[in-house]
């Protein structure tokens, strides 16, 4: 998980606690902010936790959150999920969603909180709902597999569609996948190319792979090797495994 770099103007101001600061002692805040993140950008994690440490104790959200990743990955300091957690529950109090994100995760994986999806459905909502787009994607993720919420194809496709929107590439190859199948949407493999072809070029190595899949069978799209030894030679150097596998039968001339 990176730390965040542009603190929520809400986190600064709209807490109690700096609701009769002057500007200049926000700006003051700001600035120590910004120098923990370029202490941080450098590697230099343990002039960071000195910077954001003062301001995550006063309430400053960006640094609550930021300690919490720095204690979740041993970043500079000692590993810590349980103080992970105790950093990111401050955040989320102030409405944090970067936080109500890694909260979620802490309860999906059972880090520092015993585990729980119905708790990490809960985080992935409010995160979702104010427009995060990871959020949105392992809300959907959720909907889909049926974990800590009922399964729902309708909602799963609800979810991926908003956090692909706005670029998630893992989300965009699950969209696509979902106008494939016909699964919580009507079937239209062209617009499942369409998504495939967003997640491919965005990273996704699954979204490569369907993508170049869609190129070997001409399925939504016309049929093109060339293009298809592409992508799945992308998927197969992203770790894909079955890119591996489809990319070396087209090289030895199996397909």
């Amino acid at each position: 998980m990176k730390l965040t770099k542009t603190l929520l103007t809400t986190a600064l101001f709209g807490a109690s606690v700096f609701s009769f600061q002057s500007t200049a002692w926000a700006d003051t805040l700001e600035q120590q902010f910004q120098q923990g993140f370029e202490a941080a950008t450098r590697e230099d994690y343990q002039t960071a936790f000195k910077l954001w440490l003062p301001l995550a104790e006063q309430g400053y959200a960006g640094a609550q959150f930021n300690l919490g990743v720095m204690y979740e990955n041993g970043d500079g300091i000692k590993q810590d999920d349980f103080e992970a957690v105790k950093w990111y529950r401050k955040a989320v109090e102030q409405g944090y969603a970067g936080a109500q994100f890694n909260l979620g995760v802490m309860y999906a994986n059972g880090r520092g909180v015993k585990q729980d999806d119905f708790e990490a459905v809960k985080w992935y909502r409010k995160a979702a709902e104010q427009g995060y787009a990871k959020g949105q994607f392992n809300l959907g993720w959720m909907y889909e597999k049926g974990r800590g919420v009922k399964q729902d194809d309708f909602e799963a496709v609800k979810w991926y569609r908003k956090a692909a929107e706005q670029g998630h590439a893992n989300a965009q190859a699950n969209l696509g996948s979902a106008y494939s199948a016909g699964r919580g949407v009507r079937q239209d493999v062209a617009s499942a190319v369409k998504w495939f072809k967003k997640a491919a070029e965005n990273g996704s190595q699954n979204g490569q792979f369907k993508l170049g899949l869609s190129y070997l069978i001409g399925r939504g799209i016309q049929k093109d090797r060339t293009l298809a030894k592409e992508w799945l030679g992308k998927a197969c150097d992203n770790g894909d495994q079955q890119g591996c596998e489809f990319y070396g039968k087209l090289n030895r001339g199996e397909m």
